[in-house]
């Protein structure tokens, strides 16, 4: 009896997922701070801005008003359209509102496509490094994550050639693609992402875009897949650019075969998408003005690391394209990336995230650095890690 109770309480395979090492880093550093240690965070890919004073005066005004119900599953009509109207804005691209979806974050949005397009069992493709949860989401639905190496070569992205080779192994059915990219913070120009786009689509191959960084571009424009094909499944999100993350409200660009698939899908699983998130989110758009002065307070904060870093030690790292993330190679002193994130927090008082939360081969030797806080605070961590680093 005793042994039957405790297989009642055992957890499915399904949920042995490794943890998302930089939940775990936010946390040590916020015992740190409760104990009184002052900390740098370095580690969570999260705005220290507010969200667009549009945004906080919508939400407040909709509060105002007092009940605040479910919306259509696809969501807010009118955010929808806004949303649309965006791709015409930004990109000169022509969306269809009805293709658009709103989700509960990127997140929902990855649930939801990757139950869409792919069955258990199914092989999809991902660039290492990259972002934990696409691996971790697939696992958890019976998918087999396939990491592809990038190299400096290829400016540390995904190519067509070796989506190919790697199908040409063993079939793919998917790919998710990011640019810019997290960790590594490198993007795609107009041609490799078409040339890889049309090579996936070519085989089968069924493309995600990841485009939760879009508008954090400093090289140069970051392009959408919509303008290079209408198959591409394109996930977005408020969280980066709109400074937005714990509002948790996301969209997608679905195929139009997909849309109501997709709608089946997110009514039984969420119903919909929190009311006020939504209606701050179409306010959000009025507010660009604001959130540009906050992307070149991250161009500075971009400057200081990319200058700073080598003095301090730090001499190595991929370019810096787009997000606000830098990643540098640590390997000159540690080959263990979670004993020199733990000790770099406990010493220094700098928290980063390990490069192994992205890379399980190689990231032993890399460090990531989220620079979306103040200048001030990316002086000091300068100051701190070089300190630290030369004891």
């Amino acid at each position: 009896m005793l042994e039957t109770a405790k297989r009642l309480l055992n957890p499915s395979r399904r949920s042995d997922v490794p943890s998302f090492i930089v939940m775990d880093v936010m946390a040590a550093a916020a015992r740190i701070e409760l104990a009184g240690g002052r900390v740098i965070h370095m580690e969570v890919g999260q705005p220290a801005a507010p969200a667009p004073k549009t945004a906080i005066a919508a939400a407040q005004a909709a509060l105002a008003k007092g009940r605040i119900g479910y919306t259509e599953a696809l969501g807010i009509a009118s955010l929808r359209a806004r949303i649309a109207q965006h791709y015409d804005d930004i990109y000169g691209v022509t969306v269809d509102p009805r293709r658009i979806v709103v989700t509960t974050g990127s997140s929902g949005g990855f649930v939801l496509a990757f139950l869409t397009l792919f069955e258990p069992g199914d092989r999809v493709a991902l660039a290492n490094p990259g972002y934990p949860p696409y691996r971790h989401i697939l696992s958890a639905l019976d998918c087999e994550p396939v990491l592809i190496e990038t190299s400096a070569a290829d400016r540390w992205a995904l190519t067509g050639d070796a989506l190919i080779t790697a199908h040409r192994r063993k079939a793919l059915a998917g790919v998710v693609i990011a640019s810019p990219a997290n960790p590594t913070g490198t993007m795609m120009d107009a041609e490799h992402l078409s040339s890889l786009i049309t090579a996936a689509e070519a085989e089968g191959i069924r493309v995600i875009s990841d485009e939760i960084y879009h508008g954090l571009d400093y090289a140069f424009p970051a392009v959408t897949a919509a303008k290079f094909s209408e198959r591409a499944l394109i996930i977005n999100s408020f969280s980066k650019y709109f400074c937005m993350t714990g509002w948790r409200v996301g969209w997608m660009v679905v195929p139009p075969s997909l849309t109501r698939t997709v709608e089946r899908l997110q009514g039984n699983l969420a119903i919909s998408v929190p009311t006020l998130a939504q209606i701050a989110a179409q306010a959000a758009f009025d507010g660009r003005e604001e959130m540009e002065a906050v992307k070149h307070g991250y161009e500075e904060n971009r400057r200081i690391l990319t200058q700073g870093l080598p003095g301090a030690g730090l001499d190595k790292f991929l370019p810096v394209d787009g997000a606000f993330y830098l990643y540098a190679d640590i390997s000159r002193f540690s080959n263990d990336s979670l004993d020199f994130a733990n000790r770099m927090l406990e010493q220094a008082g700098v928290a980063a995230t390990p490069g192994i939360d992205f890379d399980p081969i190689h990231g032993k030797d890399f460090i990531r650095f989220c620079y979306a806080g103040s200048a001030a605070e990316m002086h000091e961590a300068v100051q701190k890690i070089g300190a630290w680093l030369k004891r």
